[in-house]
């Protein structure tokens, strides 16, 4: 069975996330059952996800109920901050055990998709895209799903989802992840937006990842065929309705 794990509108509530705790965010499976963000950090004030401030604390959480943080100012480079809604818990890699997929972020060169992973009871980088490159440049998570029929897990983003608007697909290889697929003019994000829109659908016909167009107008959904992308209209508006129908295969 083809693994899928939906990025739709995270229903984590975040607003005002300045409060000092938020929601654990939970999946079933091996290894990390739970995870969130703690720290609110006021050093890299972006605030591209409107009242959703970035951090700098990512909290894990075991199946026996074992907490473990990474404080990112202990770390290599103290000045990085998370910034994403909510992190993501799945197994990344298929290796069977759950990971951390979210954005993390650097004053200089901006955004990067990151996979955190339990090793020996610490929290480690264990896979990341480059940086963008410039400061204040982001990224939208999309899908994390074997997405072509190959066996191996894709994750995808778009990156800089209110400038370049430019679907990107990452799959593994030797070494780490490679990117295998782009395609331009679509978005699942938009300045302000306290939820990353859309997600990985399978209605049938193989898994979709459904996105919103260049100018947030309508909807669309893109597959990937070895290592191609297609896209095609939904006939859909680029409304929370619209998402929600398209994503329920409606």
């Amino acid at each position: 069975m083809r693994a899928a794990v939906l990025i739709a509108a995270l229903g984590v509530s975040l607003s005002g996330a300045g409060a000092a705790q938020e929601a654990w965010v939970t999946a079933p499976g091996i290894g990390i059952a739970a995870a969130r963000f703690e720290a609110p950090d006021d050093s890299y004030p972006h605030r591209i996800m409107g009242t959703i401030p970035e951090r700098r604390v990512l909290a894990v959480r075991d199946a026996a109920g074992r907490e473990t943080r990474l404080d990112l100012r202990q770390g290599p480079n103290p000045d990085h901050v998370f910034e994403d809604i909510a992190p993501r818990v799945v197994d990344a890699d298929g290796d069977g055990q759950n990971d951390v997929v979210l954005v993390e972020s650097s004053p200089r060169q901006g955004a990067q998709l990151a996979i955190y992973t339990l090793r020996q009871g610490r929290l480690v980088k264990s896979a990341a895209t480059p940086h963008i490159g410039t400061r204040f440049r982001w990224l939208a998570p999309a899908a994390i799903a074997d997405l072509n029929g190959d066996g191996i897990t894709d994750i995808a983003y778009v990156e800089t989802p209110h400038l370049g608007k430019t679907l990107r697909i990452w799959s593994w290889a030797p070494g780490g992840l490679t990117q295998i697929a782009s395609l331009r003019g679509v978005t699942n994000h938009r300045i302000g937006d306290e939820v990353i829109w859309g997600g990985v659908r399978d209605c049938g016909a193989g898994p979709e990842i459904v996105l919103a167009d260049a100018g947030f107008q309508s909807l669309v959904a893109v597959a990937l065929e070895d290592d191609a992308l297609t896209s095609r209209a939904l006939g859909l508006e680029a409304s929370p309705s619209g998402f929600d129908r398209a994503m329920a295969c409606d």
